[in-house]
């Protein structure tokens, strides 16, 4: 009998006698070396397991939820390994040190310090492999059913760290090789894996590994341009780059020159022209502990993946921009650098950035509209129901126009209010676990809101006009945005897409620049319970506030009954009105021709407001203008118009469709329709669940 089969009968012969029954004190050992017909080929990772991997593993292990924080989208992530350590842990007491890759350690060894363990590592003799990757890929190949339900991110799998637990997983787990929930690898790429593993697991070479990270020419000449602006030396240059550093943390930076590079702002210790060296803080505001630091851009060579690809195109118009609104504008006071020494003023940009005009402020956060808010749905704050129950299943959200926001045009409120701007992560990430309760930041919120009706009262009694909407001054500018929630994830999408939604939000700047801090940049993924509670409570009074920015827009008899209808049985509405019974009033200057005026605006707003240049326009699938009557389904299906019509009906209220799909816990799914002599339609099915209150 050969070596291999013999192998393999023992294996199974040995996973028959130790299988834990469970008897107490019963142990597992470890499987057998896994049978590997050597090749005589190098196997390159870049040429050939780089490309297995990004088809079938980096889609669950690329981002922070990655398994066993098993990170298969760089070398990097895969020389570091694997951890037991969680980094969502949501009921966690005390915060725990962060893991970030490219971050936190530089090398195999740091990286072990924090125990991390291997998964390529093989000590089996030549012809078998023993790695803990191996042998999860075997598993599957042995046992490739997809049986019961999968939920890569959110079940509790084992990590397993020795052969002998990986032999208690496939024990306990069966059906749960890798890839996880997903056919097993086909034997090509099984076999690229196993060869590679076999031959070492070796990464790309010095020279291949330096090609990797070095930008092209032509993105060189680019980033040498902005280095040299962001590093200069004066006061307006030193500010202005820390208020693009701690704004652009989450972005992919591309240049148009260099279409397919993408980059990351960070601080190093090194000038432009060395080596980078990230300085590793775990927020963006924190202080750096360094006398002299950098600015710099660091090539991003890891697998490009849609959850945390947020781009922003840098140009020569956008670096004129950016000079004219923070270098070019006088200052409200003699610009001044502001040191890192006092962690609770880091955390208020309201105060940190006083000095720069709030006008320029709005307007660079405006610029990139939809940048910032995909940064709120994509950041690691939104991951997981508890998080995104936060929000409604679909929204429309628009923006305050500078000119008739308050805190742009009355240049002191902002900073007269900054105590009651405080938020929850000046507290850190071990906020005591008493205070998960706390209404302090629910109060100095109520302060805060108190004092800006007040203020719109006395600047605008007879309220907005229809322009203090922003209308967007580019053709690539978002001033109408669209949220889906997805029960545990959300996607935003430039324009107004899908039907009428339940509710809106006109973000002003206060609110805009409050949702970024809390959620992104002062949001810490390994803090405990309580900073993590505290925020998410605190989302719910941002919430409110663009919503209430919206129904200000309405008739003043209508507001009320609108704010009521999205928080039902909560009475909030009853609590707004009586705080505004006890203000000045606020009145409406825009009329209404319908009894519908939400539905009236926004079709003002699309038909006539936005600037044509953006292509804002209504979805026509799903878009019902005032008394629009809903179609019936077609009696066949030829062409796109038919299938079109058939989908519009669909929407209707009540259809069976929607009753099915609804009742088997469906929240989205892609849809190919292949027709005959034409090309087929690709869409999305997205059910948009009604919530009576998510606050």
């Amino acid at each position: 009998m050969n070596k291999p089969v013999f192998s393999m009968i023992k294996k199974h012969l040995v996973t028959a006698v130790t299988a834990c029954l469970g008897f107490a004190g019963c142990s597992y050992a470890p499987p057998e070396p896994i049978p590997v017909v050597i090749s005589q080929k190098e196997v390159s990772y870049l040429d050939d397991v780089k490309p297995v991997l990004d088809k079938r593993c980096v889609t669950c292990h690329s981002c922070y939820n990655s398994p066993c924080q098993a990170k298969f989208s760089s070398f990097d992530g895969i020389d570091r390994g694997g951890s037991k350590e969680k980094v969502y842990l949501a009921e966690r007491l005390f915060s725990q040190k962060p893991t970030r890759l490219f971050t936190d350690a530089k090398t195999t060894e740091e990286w072990r310090a924090k125990q991390f363990f291997s998964l390529t590592q093989n000590s089996a003799e030549d012809g078998f492999n023993n790695s803990i990757m191996g042998h999860m890929l075997y598993d599957k190949k042995q046992n490739p059913e997809v049986i019961g339900e999968y939920a890569p991110e959110y079940d509790d799998v084992i990590c397993a760290e020795t052969l002998e637990e990986v032999s208690e997983f496939q024990d306990k787990h069966p059906n749960h090789g890798m890839p996880y929930g997903f056919p097993a690898l086909n034997d090509k790429e099984y076999g690229i894996i196993m060869q590679w593993l076999v031959q070492g697991a070796k990464g790309p070479d010095e020279a291949k590994q330096k090609a990797l990270q070095t930008p092209s020419v032509s993105a060189q000449t680019e980033i040498d341009k902005w280095e040299r602006f962001l590093n200069t030396d004066d006061a307006k240059h030193a500010m202005t780059a820390r208020y693009l550093y701690e704004h652009y943390i989450l972005a992919h930076l591309n240049f148009k020159q260099a279409p397919n590079e993408f980059y990351a702002l960070v601080r190093s210790s090194t000038p432009p022209g060395e080596k980078i060296n990230v300085i590793p803080t775990l927020r963006a505001y924190d202080d750096p502990k360094r006398d002299k630091f950098y600015y710099r851009f660091e090539k991003i060579y890891s697998t490009i993946v849609h959850k945390t690809h947020i781009v922003v195109e840098l140009d020569d118009s956008k670096f004129k921009f950016i000079k004219a609104l923070f270098i070019d504008e006088s200052w409200l006071e003699e610009p001044h650098v502001i040191g890192y020494d006092d962690n609770v003023l880091n955390a208020n940009p309201f105060l940190v950035f006083a000095q720069i005009p709030p006008a320029s402020r709005y307007r660079f956060m405006l610029d990139e509209s939809e940048y910032f808010v995909r940064t709120f749905i994509r950041s690691p704050s939104c991951r997981g129901q508890i998080a995104l129950n936060v929000i409604q299943d679909h929204f429309w959200v628009m923006f305050q126009d500078p000119r008739y926001d308050i805190g742009v045009t009355e240049k002191n409120f902002l900073v007269e209010q900054a105590q009651n701007l405080r938020m929850p992560i000046e507290t850190g990430s071990d906020k005591k676990i008493y205070k998960v309760f706390s209404d302090s930041y629910r109060e100095l919120y109520e302060q805060f809101y108190d004092a800006k009706m007040q203020k719109i009262a006395e600047v605008a009694p007879n309220g907005w006009p229809i322009e203090g909407i922003w209308k967007g001054r580019l053709a690539s500018d978002s001033p109408a945005l669209t949220v889906y929630r997805h029960f545990d994830s959300a996607s935003v999408h430039k324009g107004t897409v899908g039907q009428l939604p339940k509710t809106m939000w006109v973000i002003d700047y206060a609110q805009f620049e409050r949702i970024y801090y809390a959620l992104v940049v002062g949001f810490d993924v390994f803090g405990n319970v309580s900073h993590q509670t505290n925020v998410r409570r605190y989302m719910d009074f941002l919430r409110l506030e663009g919503e209430i920015n919206f129904v200000l827009y309405m008739p003043e008899n209508k507001r009320k009954e609108i704010l009521a209808s999205w928080y039902l049985g909560d009475g909030i509405a009853d609590d707004i009105q009586k705080g505004r019974d006890s203000a000045p009033a606020i009145h409406n200057s825009i009329v209404f021709k319908t009894d519908t005026p939400k539905q009236e605006l926004v079709e003002t707003l699309v038909d006539t407001h936005f600037i044509k240049e953006t292509g804002i326009h209504f979805d026509d699938i799903n878009y019902f203008r005032t008394n629009e009557s809903i179609p019936s389904l077609p009696k066949v299906y030829k062409t796109k118009a038919d299938y079109e019509q058939g989908l519009r009906a669909l929407t209707a209220p009540g259809t069976g469709f929607v009753r099915h799909i609804v009742d088997n816990g469906v929240n989205i799914a892609f849809v190919r329709i292949r027709m005959k002599n034409a090309e087929d339609i690709f869409g999305t099915f997205v059910i948009n669940r009604w919530h009576d209150n998510v606050n």
